[in-house]
């Protein structure tokens, strides 16, 4: 079920029509509206809504082209769209079918065979947004997983560029996990990294902050709109969670407990660089703080020259 009311985004050039569907749905659901194709995707790339009704005819732009933006967008393209029109050719409706839209409703509507119809499909849309968050999770630690990593980097990568903002990233590895494993047993291990996860979720405070396994003993901080200061005291403050935890190991070099090298990259993306640059800088930080003795961060801007080579 939904857990809070649903944002439904109507858009049609006729303010009758526009306020006999607010009418229609007004009370479980927060209506936004819109008249033009523009405004319609301004209003969707701003707020994100959970389902969208569009007239196939617009001043603007047509229905069709609103419909077929929205799918070329990753971040646009789960929300699910219902062609409202009063062209009821059947070439029309496969048209609006064919390039993604979920439903097709005639005018003049039935009010309530409209609510049954956006209910149903909220309730469609809310099964999958669910089955794709646990799709998202590390099965072992709670946290995110790399697939969830990977979409989330591309999606801020965009922003960032969009608004010039910084985008800074903290890839750690827990210090000779392999020696822990072998020492204490796969159990502990297992215990161990999700010790680890819970204390670095809980230096993250912000909603935008990602926290996610990369993989094996290696866990990563996604850190949109943050400085390289911000990222290496968020980075300081995961080190020492983690010393704080106090986990014994007996075979580190690096200490009587289990502890963490981080490498700490940030940059402003544009044109012409990658997440994967940024994701690899990182990585050659983290090699030089395992090479310097471990238990420890190595911070650095990317490099500059890097970027105007790119």
């Amino acid at each position: 079920m939904q857990t809070k009311p649903a944002t439904i985004l109507i858009i049609d050039d006729q303010p009758a029509t526009l306020r006999s569907l607010a009418q229609t749905l007004q009370g479980a659901h927060t209506i936004l509206v819109a008249s033009t194709g523009q405004d319609a995707l301004d209003i969707a790339r701003s707020r994100s809504p959970d389902l969208i009704l569009l007239d196939v005819m617009l001043p603007d732009i047509s229905g069709l082209d609103v419909c077929r933006i929205l799918k070329a967008d990753p971040e646009l393209n789960g929300i699910p769209v219902i062609f409202v029109t009063a062209r009821d050719e059947a070439e029309d409706e496969a048209a609006g079918l064919d390039i993604g839209a979920i439903d097709y409703i005639s005018k003049p509507f039935n009010p309530p065979i409209v609510r049954a119809r956006v209910r149903n499909h909220l309730e469609l849309k809310h099964q999958r947004d669910l089955l794709e968050r646990i799709a998202m999770i590390d099965g072992l630690t709670g946290v995110a997983n790399r697939r969830c990593f990977d979409r989330t980097l591309k999606n801020e990568w965009r922003r960032a560029m969009r608004s010039a903002d910084p985008l800074a990233l903290v890839l750690a590895d827990v210090d000779h996990f392999k020696a822990y494993n072998d020492t204490y047993g796969h159990q502990d291990g297992d215990d161990c990294l999700r010790a680890i996860a819970r204390a670095f979720e809980e230096q993250t405070q912000r909603s935008s902050d990602l926290v996610a396994r990369y993989g094996g003993e290696e866990f990563v901080c996604l850190l949109p709109s943050t400085t390289i200061d911000g990222a290496g005291q968020l980075a300081s403050a995961l080190c020492q969670a983690v010393r704080d935890l106090a986990i014994p190991h007996q075979t580190s070099s690096c200490g009587t407990t289990v502890s963490v090298s981080l490498g700490v990259s940030c940059v402003v993306p544009h044109h012409g660089l990658t997440p994967d640059d940024v994701l690899r800088h990182a990585d050659t930080l983290l090699y030089r703080a395992k090479h310097a003795g471990r238990n420890q961060l190595v911070i650095e801007n990317f490099p500059v020259s890097a970027t105007q080579a790119s």
